[in-house]
């Protein structure tokens, strides 16, 4: 086995111990209503570990969200800004123009990704296992169809893209917001679904409603094919010639660029590392006190062998080339 197939045994581990401790989150936790599930991980770390880790716990949280959340605003915001605002709307901006652009775009999408989790924070009903996994089969899986089907089928109209993606949310919005559990039962003759039940089929019925319209609606479009004209197939070509070429530093500066990143991020890393240690020095028992010895010794060994990474040997050649220029 991987290590990343261990990832799912130590995520689900704390909620585990807490339900075999049979411990009544809704009682500890009423203001949650029928989320106080979510709240097993809080309780685990306020009640069996040492103090000081809830502290540590809402940084690593924060560090995991900013790590994906910035990278996802950028490549976004150059998507729109690469793919739309210069092709279409200013051909001839300049790249100060540009730069704005894309801080703006950055700024409106986490502006809508802040409301957008008010608004599932506001929906008492829905735990957060169920809303990942709404977003997941509801959001996420139709957005990845028409990316997915377009390494495979090629002979497809230029519209095929965005049109996948308006059919998907169609049917996205079918699913969420107009069935119901009563008209499945219906159509099916079955007993009344529980609330688990239909959480579940939900997400079924989802992802087997994109797999059938929303793919098919790619595949079908192939039957509105026409041949591109030679400007076009040469853009199309060089896209997949790019696909398939791998990309390979055949200069040193991309490896004195990765040296310097790993110097900077293995010396962050270490750091953080030594703080995590000090906090061995916490009130708690010696139990608790070497739990944040072990977290920091982990984390001060990654930043170690990040430094440890770099390649001297590109570092004596430009030491040396910049001898012999002198």
């Amino acid at each position: 086995m991987y290590p990343n197939d261990y990832g799912p045994l130590i995520w689900f581990m704390p909620s585990w111990f807490i339900a075999g401790q049979g411990v009544d989150l809704a009682a500890h936790y009423p203001d949650a209503g029928s989320k106080a599930g979510d709240f097993a991980y809080l309780y685990f770390v306020q009640e069996f570990m040492p103090a000081g880790m809830v502290g540590l716990l809402i940084a690593a949280m924060f560090a995991a969200t900013m790590s994906s959340m910035d990278s996802g605003l950028n490549r976004n915001s150059g998507i729109f800004v690469k793919n739309f605002y210069e092709p279409i709307v200013r051909p001839n901006a300049t790249e100060k123009e540009l730069v704005i652009v894309s801080k703006l775009t950055s700024t409106f999408f986490g502006i809508a990704i802040i409301l957008v989790a008010l608004f599932i924070n506001s929906l008492k009903g829905l735990s957060l296992f169920d809303t990942m996994m709404y977003v997941g089969a509801l959001i996420g899986f139709p957005m990845t169809i028409p990316a997915f089907c377009g390494f495979f089928i090629k002979k497809t109209p230029d519209w095929a893209g965005w049109g996948t993606l308006v059919v998907g949310a169609v049917v996205s919005y079918y699913v969420g917001f107009v069935i119901n559990a009563e008209m499945v039962a219906n159509w099916f003759n079955l007993e009344p679904l529980t609330g688990r039940e239909w959480s579940d089929l939900k997400v079924a019925i989802g992802l087997i409603g994109h797999l059938v319209f929303t793919a098919g609606f790619f595949c079908l479009t192939t039957l509105f094919y026409k041949p591109l004209s030679d400007e076009r197939q040469q853009d199309v070509d060089k896209f997949f010639n790019n696909l398939a070429t791998p990309l390979v530093a055949e200069s040193t500066e991309q490896k004195k660029l990765d040296n310097k990143q790993r110097r900077m991020l293995g010396s962050l890393i270490a750091c953080a590392g030594v703080g995590v240690m000090a906090m061995f020095l916490l009130p708690n028992p010696l139990w608790g006190r070497m739990i944040f010895v072990l977290c920091g010794v982990i984390v001060l060994a990654v930043g170690l062998l990040l430094v440890k990474a770099v390649d001297e040997s590109v570092e004596q050649e430009d030491a040396e080339a910049v001898t012999n220029n002198a």
